[in-house]
């Protein structure tokens, strides 16, 4: 039995550190539907001459140059962000039997993965027929639910990790690891589209293959995101100490954290961007470059795949250099990204060359967000408690979410509404080519503003409270 620095409190076992990674890889599956999928759904691109998926709720823009899926994918996620920090605080203050940390977790598991599917369920039906009107509602507070799941089982589960974690390095091993497992889920919610003809060529329509497909990932993703609330027992490896603050005196104590505030913001740059690769990509391949959807598929593997053989030599830089100069050069490489996705369709190039320079590009800056932040926010919560007395790794990771989720709720509300610029009413087009065109130059700007932002960070001021000569002796960990 080893102990940490915390005194009695256990070192973690690795093999519970992959039951916890498990965990992240079932809530990345969980959330990839609604997170990447809803516009494409909802607003479905055409098909070999004919629009994918029938239409089940308002397409056109309802108010101004808003779309409906856009208002209520932004709304999901700015009440996702918004009850970031109300559960932060309520589970830093938890004294609930089974931790602060797992009870969350076990409360919110089983809801977060059925609403996973039920966005994707229309009770109005589909096509001429549908009422439009209750699809639209049921989707509204279906959304609404989901992401107030998540966020119930997310964002403890962020905080949990700075508490298993009791060094810099585990801490950054946890994050490397749960970096893995997102983007395993990543991949494997990626295929979805695969996964949609090969049903389909079994005779199912492509509304009920896609249904098909996510309903198989929602079971899947319960089951992973039980895995640590089963084996980890919280009192045995994490501090349960809960703080008495009320959430204003926590959030107020937190927010005074200047280098924390600059990350956060330009956190939520990056976040815009992603969700613009992340929900563009399927129309930069089939609008811009006109190759079938399966070809996102394969696109996402190979994004995926190819990061995960940066994952140890970005674990061994960042030791050496630091976090930050990988971040800074991560926002370069992915604004590059985005200028040459700009260029899709007008280059002497084969499509699928061009799809596939922009998917290895991107490789690098995945694996360097996926695994830095995570271990940063770990490192600035424990800085803070180091040198205030006060633990409040909830509201610091609930504040990090809040503004991830924030930018999140602005790609979601830019993009359906970018996409349709251009469309054709003749050929009965939904998505334009101009407008998705257009999404990349947003997604390069906000690109530029992370990076700005990200240069009045000061990584040696968080090392200082850490204990520079203390961390400098430590053993690195290179088991990921």
């Amino acid at each position: 039995m080893t102990t940490s620095e915390h005194g009695s409190i256990e070192s973690l076992p690795y093999s519970k550190k992959i039951a916890y990674a498990l965990g992240q890889l079932g809530w990345s599956l969980a959330s990839y539907g609604a997170a990447n999928y809803l516009n494409y759904f909802y607003l479905p691109p055409k098909e070999s001459g004919s629009v994918i998926f029938p239409r089940m709720i308002q397409q056109g823009y309802v108010v101004g140059f808003l779309t409906l899926i856009g208002l209520i994918l932004w709304f999901g996620r700015a009440f996702d962000a918004v009850t970031d920090p109300l559960v932060a605080w309520l589970s830093d203050k938890s004294k609930m039997k089974l931790g602060r940390r797992r009870s969350f977790l076990a409360m919110s598991v089983v809801p977060f993965s059925l609403m996973s599917f039920l966005v994707f369920f229309s009770p109005g039906g589909a096509g001429d027929s549908a009422n439009i009107v209750l699809n639209g509602i049921w989707l509204f507070a279906t959304v609404t639910m989901l992401y107030w799941f998540m966020t119930m089982y997310v964002t403890p589960f962020f905080a949990w990790m700075s508490e298993l974690g009791h060094t810099p390095n585990e801490r950054l091993q946890l994050s490397t690891m749960i970096s893995i497992t997102w983007a395993l889920g990543a991949v494997i919610g990626s295929q979805a589209p695969l996964f949609q003809s090969i049903l389909q060529a079994r005779g199912y329509s492509a509304l009920t293959s896609f249904r098909l497909v996510m309903g198989a990932f929602s079971v899947i993703s319960l089951i992973l995101m039980l895995l640590p609330v089963i084996f980890i027992d919280e009192k045995r490896y994490s501090s349960t100490q809960a703080s008495d603050d009320s959430m204003f005196v926590s959030m107020k104590d937190v927010l005074k954290d200047r280098n924390f505030l600059v990350f956060t913001f330009s956190d939520f740059a990056y976040w815009v961007s992603l969700y613009f690769i992340n929900n563009g990509l399927l129309y930069y391949v089939t609008v811009l470059l006109g190759l079938p959807k399966e070809v996102y598929s394969n696109l996402f593997i190979i994004m995926f795949l190819l990061s995960f053989v940066f994952y140890i030599p970005v674990n061994l830089v960042a030791k050496k250099t630091g976090k930050r100069k990988l971040l800074i050069i991560a926002f370069i490489i992915f604004s590059l990204v985005f200028v040459w996705c700009s260029l899709f369709g007008t280059l002497p190039i084969p499509a699928m060359a061009q799809a596939l320079i922009a998917a290895i590009g991107a490789a690098l800056p995945l694996a360097i967000f996926g695994i830095l932040p995570n271990a940063m926010i770990a490192d600035m919560a424990e800085a803070h408690a180091r040198t205030t007395g006060s633990y409040r790794a909830g509201i610091y990771f609930g504040f990090r979410t809040f503004m991830s989720k924030m930018g999140q709720s602005v790609g979601a509300l830019l993009l359906p509404s970018l996409v349709m610029i251009g469309a054709s009413q003749v050929n009965q087009d939904i998505v334009g080519a101009q407008g998705v065109r257009i999404t990349t130059f947003f997604a390069f700007g906000f690109c530029v503003l992370g990076f700005i932002l990200l240069l009045k960070y000061s990584e040696k001021k968080v090392l200082t409270d850490l204990g520079e000569e203390k961390q400098a002796k430590e053993k690195p960990e290179l088991r990921i």
